[in-house]
C-alpha cells in the first residue's frame, strides 16, 4: 500500500520528466554564431605580444635593427673608402658645411735671413731672451700662415710651436719645426690648417731651448686652397665656390672619414659579438642538454669538466693562443680572441641548459610521452629542445654585449684588432690620444659601443620577461 502510494505519488513527477522526442531536436540558430572571446595564440606569438608591451625592449630592438642596417647596408649608401687618407683634412670636426670659397694661390715662400747674426758658441740657450717681435707676412688663411720674427743674438736656431688654445704653464703646443741657423727668421705653416683661432709661439735655442717665448694669435677664415679645389674640379679658379666631399662625423688624425670607418669597424665588432657567443652557447647547449637528459655518471663527468673550464682565466688563455698561433706584437688578434672565447665562454650556457632540462625532464607531459611509447630521441627533439629555446635565446642576447665589450677592451689595449683594420675598440684607442683637442674621434666609437651593449642588455631583459612572466622583477 505504502509502496503503491509512493509509486502513485512519484508518478506525476516521473511523467513530467519523461524524455520526449522534441527534447533532442537541434536548436535553430536565431542569431549570429557564438565567437571565441580570445583567439588561440602560439607560444612565440604570445611572447611577441608581451615583448611589444615593453617599451624599453621594443626601443632596444629598434636600436639593434638600426645597428644591423648601419653595418650591412651602410657601406652601400656611403661609398667612401675607410682607408683613404686626406692629409689636408686631418682631425676635421663634424660639419655639414661643404661649399667654400676658393682662395687665391700664394707666391712661393722664400725664407727670410737676418744678415750679420752668427750664433755664439758661448751662449747658453737657457738664458736667451724671446724674440722681440712676431708678425704676420701677408694675410693668413687655411692655405698658409707665414710668420716673421726679430732675431735673437746668440741663438743657433728657433723652434716654432702651434696650439689651438692659449699657451699656459709652459705648454706651447705642437712643435712644427726646428729651424737651424740663427739668421733664419721666418716660417710658413701649411699643415692641416682649419678655420678658427690658433696660437703661434717662437722660442730661441742654442743647445737648450730658451724658457721665454713670443706668442701671437691668428684667426683663419673659412676657405679652400686652390690646389685642393683643382683636385676636385680642374677648372676651379680663385673666388669660385667649390663643394668639398661631405664628412658628417669628421675625420681622424690621418684624414680618414670617421663615418666610413665606423661602418667598417661595426662589421668587425658585431661579427665578433655575434659569431663568438653563437658558437660558445651552441657548445654549452649540447653539453648541458646531454648532462641533464642522460643524468647519472655522464652528468657528473660533464659538470665537473664544466666547473674546471669555468675556473680558467680568459686573458691568460688569450695570450697563450696568440703565442701558439705565432702572433707577434702588433699582429691582429681576432682569431686567438675568437678561439679563447669559444673555448672558455660556454660553461654558463651549459649549466643553465642542464638546469632547464632537469626541470623539464620530470614534467607531466614528458611522463605522458614516455607512457605513450615515445622514443628518447623524439622526446629530446620534440619536447625538450623547443622548451629550452627561450632561455637559450635570452642567454645569447646577454652574451653578445659581453663579447662586444671584450673585443673593444682587448683592441683598446692592443691585443685585439690592430690598425689599420678598424674596430670600435681600436678606434677608441686611437681617439683617446687626441681626446682633449678633437674629442669626436673618441666619442663616436664609444657611443656606438655603448648603444650596442645597452640595447642587447635591455633586449635580453625584455625577452626574459616575455618568455617567462614569472621572472619579472
Amino acid at each position: 500500500m505504502t509502496s503503491g502510494d509512493g509509486a502513485t505519488a512519484r508518478g506525476p513527477e516521473a511523467a513530467a520528466h519523461a524524455a520526449r522526442p522534441e527534447d533532442f531536436a537541434p536548436v535553430e540558430r536565431s542569431g549570429p554564431a557564438q565567437l571565441l572571446v580570445r583567439p588561440s595564440l602560439s607560444f612565440w606569438r604570445d611572447v611577441w605580444l608581451r615583448l611589444a608591451r615593453n617599451r624599453q625592449a621594443l626601443a632596444s630592438l629598434g636600436i639593434v635593427c638600426f645597428l644591423l642596417v648601419f653595418t650591412l647596408l651602410g657601406p652601400f649608401a656611403w661609398r667612401v673608402d675607410p682607408s683613404q687618407q686626406i692629409l689636408n683634412r686631418t682631425d676635421e670636426a663634424p660639419s655639414l658645411t661643404r661649399s667654400l670659397t676658393v682662395l687665391p694661390s700664394l707666391p712661393p715662400f722664400q725664407a727670410e735671413l737676418a744678415p750679420g747674426v752668427p750664433p755664439s758658441p758661448l751662449a747658453d740657450g737657457a738664458t736667451l731672451p724671446a724674440p722681440s717681435a712676431l708678425e704676420l707676412i701677408g694675410t693668413p688663411d687655411v692655405a698658409a700662415v707665414r710668420l716673421r720674427w726679430a732675431p735673437v743674438p746668440g741663438a743657433a736656431g728657433y723652434v716654432v710651436y702651434r696650439s689651438p688654445t692659449a699657451p699656459s704653464n709652459g705648454f706651447l703646443g705642437l712643435p712644427l719645426r726646428e729651424l737651424e741657423g740663427g739668421n733664419v727668421v721666418s716660417f710658413e705653416d701649411t699643415f692641416a690648417l682649419r678655420p678658427g683661432g690658433l696660437y703661434y709661439s717662437v722660442v730661441a735655442r742654442n743647445g737648450a731651448e730658451s724658457p721665454s717665448a713670443v706668442t701671437r694669435s691668428v684667426t683663419l677664415a673659412p676657405g679652400m686652397p686652390l690646389p685642393e679645389a683643382q683636385s676636385l674640379n680642374p677648372n676651379a679658379r680663385p673666388g669660385d665656390v667649390a663643394t668639398r666631399p661631405l664628412r658628417p662625423f669628421g675625420t681622424d688624425m690621418l684624414g680618414r672619414d670617421l663615418l666610413a670607418r665606423l661602418m667598417e669597424g661595426a662589421r668587425i665588432s658585431l661579427f665578433i659579438g655575434l659569431f663568438a657567443p653563437l658558437f660558445s652557447i651552441g657548445i654549452g647547449v649540447v653539453i648541458g642538454g646531454l648532462a641533464g637528459f642522460l643524468g647519472g655518471r655522464v652528468d657528473q663527468w660533464l659538470m665537473r669538466f664544466t666547473d674546471f673550464v669555468l675556473g680558467l682565466p680568459f686573458l691568460l688563455f688569450m695570450i697563450l693562443f696568440r703565442v701558439a698561433m705565432g702572433k707577434a706584437p702588433g699582429d691582429s688578434g681576432i682569431v686567438p680572441m675568437l678561439a679563447a672565447w669559444i673555448a672558455l665562454a660556454w660553461p654558463s650556457a651549459a649549466r643553465l641548459t642542464r638546469g632547464q632540462v632537469l626541470q623539464l625532464r620530470e614534467s607531466e607531459f614528458i611522463h605522458a610521452a614516455r607512457l605513450l611509447g615515445a622514443r628518447q630521441s623524439w622526446i629530446l627533439l620534440r619536447h625538450l629542445v623547443p622548451n629550452t629555446l627561450g632561455i637559450i635565446l635570452v642567454s645569447l642576447t646577454f652574451a653578445i654585449p659581453s663579447a662586444i665589450f671584450t673585443e673593444a677592451f682587448l683592441s683598446f689595449i692592443g691585443m685585439g684588432v690592430v690598425p689599420p683594420t678598424p674596430s670600435w675598440g681600436s678606434m677608441c684607442s686611437d681617439g683617446i690620444q687626441t681626446f682633449l683637442t678633437h674629442p669626436h674621434e673618441f666619442l663616436f666609437p664609444a657611443l656606438f659601443i655603448s648603444m650596442a651593449v645597452l640595447a642587447f642588455n635591455l633586449l635580453g631583459d625584455g625577452l626574459r620577461d616575455a618568455i617567462d612572466p614569472r621572472l619579472r622583477s
